[in-house]
């Protein structure tokens, strides 16, 4: 398979935001929150923009605190956490901003994302910490998670009054499926064959790149016309998993 990144709907709208953060009027607005279900592509879009713009990206615990979150962060910038609390915050202020500044000198934004948000959502602790970095080094900060983040945050009016753009991502429209599936998959797919694709895919990435995976794999041990593979070449085999149940999904025999 591929590993060319698509820019689908979801992915648009998160990008819009990031512009609209750059543009905003409060510096201190510059938290985006992108919530959906799992298996739409948060992390995966996350992963991109991390690389893109050599941005922090963490994944929350739920054991995380104060102290866990610090010391994370300087790791990740390749820090040993100095033995104090105020040693600690004073040194990753100045590597945030030293990272800011050599971002900016080559024309990225750099921001600090954090996944899996809804594991420290409820954390006061937590929570006023990553504000406070955010505000004082005025950072575009992305907060990721699931259906728990956006009611949490509004225990936290400091926190949600920073964070007015939200992305919630949705699943794939069938041309967004079209799309994924053209760039990913190694051999040619038939307007049939990718429609039901997307349907028992249910627009979710994960499901749908199982299915291209089960489709490739097929395809290239077939001789498929200049059309590419079609629902009739995969009839009775495997095509993805249904995610509730985790029984497979057969392209139907065809009469």
């Amino acid at each position: 398979m591929k590993s060319k990144f698509v820019y689908t709907e979801n992915v648009t709208r998160f990008y819009d935001r990031l512009r609209d953060v750059s543009n905003r009027g409060a510096h201190e607005a510059c938290i985006i929150v992108v919530d959906g279900a799992p298996g739409l592509g948060k992390t995966t879009c996350m992963s991109h923009f991390v690389t893109q713009t050599q941005s922090i990206y963490l994944r929350a615990n739920q054991g995380w605190d104060y102290r866990f979150l610090i010391d994370t962060l300087l790791k990740e910038m390749d820090i040993t956490p100095p033995r104090t609390r105020l040693a600690r915050y004073e040194r990753l202020l100045q590597a945030l901003r030293e990272r800011a500044h050599a971002s900016e000198q080559a024309g990225h934004t750099f921001s600090l994302v954090v996944d899996e948000c809804d594991q420290v959502s409820s954390r006061r602790e937590v929570m006023e910490t990553i504000r406070d970095l955010s505000d004082i080094q005025f950072m575009p900060t992305v907060l990721v998670g699931m259906g728990r983040l956006r009611e949490n945050l509004l225990r936290f009016p400091q926190i949600e009054s920073r964070a007015p753009r939200k992305v919630r991502f949705h699943p794939a429209s069938v041309e967004d499926a079209r799309k994924v599936i053209e760039a990913r998959c190694e051999v040619p797919i038939a307007n049939d064959l990718s429609h039901f694709m997307w349907k028992v895919s249910k627009g979710f990435n994960r499901e749908l790149l199982e299915a291209i995976a089960h489709v490739e794999r097929a395809g290239l041990r077939l001789d498929y016309d200049e059309g590419g593979v079609t629902l009739a070449d995969m009839a009775g085999q495997v095509v993805t998993y249904d995610r509730d149940t985790g029984n497979p999904i057969m392209a139907p025999e065809l009469v």
